[in-house]
């Protein structure tokens, strides 16, 4: 993989956002009277300004329409802040854009994602290209706010808006031979550099997969919004996969096709380093990464002289998924 080993922080000390800043309204307010009683608050609804320093931008209309109905805070971290939307914005990994933790935010504008189309195909009683919007318009849209944790140990903690995959997948009624579903990210060279880049390891397009079983799991939703506004380029725009359980490389970003197919499908990061980058990448403690350790994560923002290291917890803290796994090895199948 295409590693960039940061510095101690992307962010000085006097970078840092102070807690009582950046937690939001709703979070507080959900601490005082719980969720129930918010939700009886006359007007209760959601718009950027719930979270401090989230940039405006433009949205499309099918995006503004089905935002109106959005369910806030389906699901919730606890006690846990969320990071500020500069560092969810502007330090992540999308190589198509570049290998720099900036270069998605400085490059991904390039990217044009109207209009956008979705090929789902395989096996499957529907198959199909849809538009974005004939994708979402079925679905209401829910803010689930999940642990994001790479494969690098940093970590973050982003409210993302979008819909469960397992609503999309059963309308296009996959067969019995569907044992798996494979992903793939758009490939546009003369609106990508990193593509374009004669440096690049990646054999395009992006590839990722997953197990019908996680696919179809409530927790893993397809994501098109995050801090209640739409989802920006350098994120994944229009839609991206979000699996809170496993290593962020696995929630493949602006995606154009998902096949059900009956074969475990070759993903990028494994077919490059299959030693490194399994296929399952559950979040794990007690399995490194043969060049770093994955029992702690550097949580953003994080600074230089007080890093804020976490431990990392079992399928990033959501043990839900633990039935998943029964008698499968997590050590050899990492």
């Amino acid at each position: 993989m295409l590693i960039q080993i940061p510095p101690s922080s992307a962010c000085r000390e006097h970078e840092v956002t102070p807690e009582s800043i950046y937690l939001s309204r709703r979070r507080l307010l959900a601490a005082a009277g719980g969720l129930a009683a918010m939700a009886a608050l006359p007007g209760h609804a959601q718009d950027p300004s719930a979270y401090p320093d989230v940039e405006a931008a433009k949205s499309p209309a099918w995006f503004d329409e089905k935002l109106a109905g959005t369910r806030w805070q389906a699901v919730t971290p606890g006690n846990e802040a969320v990071t500020p939307f500069q560092d969810a914005t502007h330090y992540n990994n999308f190589y198509e854009f570049g290998t720099n933790k900036g270069d998605p935010a400085r490059n991904a504008g390039q990217l044009q994602i109207e209009p956008w189309t979705v090929r789902i195909e395989g096996e499957v009683g529907k198959p199909g290209t849809y538009s974005i919007e004939d994708l979402v318009k079925p679905h209401g849209l829910e803010e689930r706010i999940y642990r994001l944790r790479c494969v690098e140990a940093w970590s973050m903690v982003i409210p993302w808006v979008g819909f469960p995959l397992a609503d999309l997948l059963k309308r296009v009624e996959p067969t019995s031979k569907a044992k798996y579903v494979s992903f793939e990210t758009r490939l546009a060279p003369e609106e990508m550099t990193g593509v374009r880049s004669g440096f690049s390891l990646i054999d395009w397009p992006y590839i990722e997969g997953l197990r019908l079983d996680e696919a179809m799991h409530p927790l893993t939703i397809l994501a098109v919004g995050m801090y209640g506004r739409i989802l920006p380029n350098q994120n994944g725009a229009p839609l991206r996969l979000v699996v809170p359980w496993k290593y962020g490389f696995k929630s493949i970003k602006s995606i154009v096709r998902i096949s059900l197919v009956s074969e475990q499908p070759a993903t990028t990061w494994q077919s490059i380093a299959a030693e490194e980058y399994g296929f399952y990448s559950n979040v794990n403690p007690e399995v490194d990464h043969p060049r770093w350790s994955q029992a702690h994560e550097r949580r953003l923002p994080s600074g230089l002289f007080s890093p804020n290291i976490v431990p990392t917890r079992m399928f990033n803290g959501y043990d839900e998924v633990a039935s998943l796994y029964t008698g499968l090895d997590l050590r050899k199948n990492y």
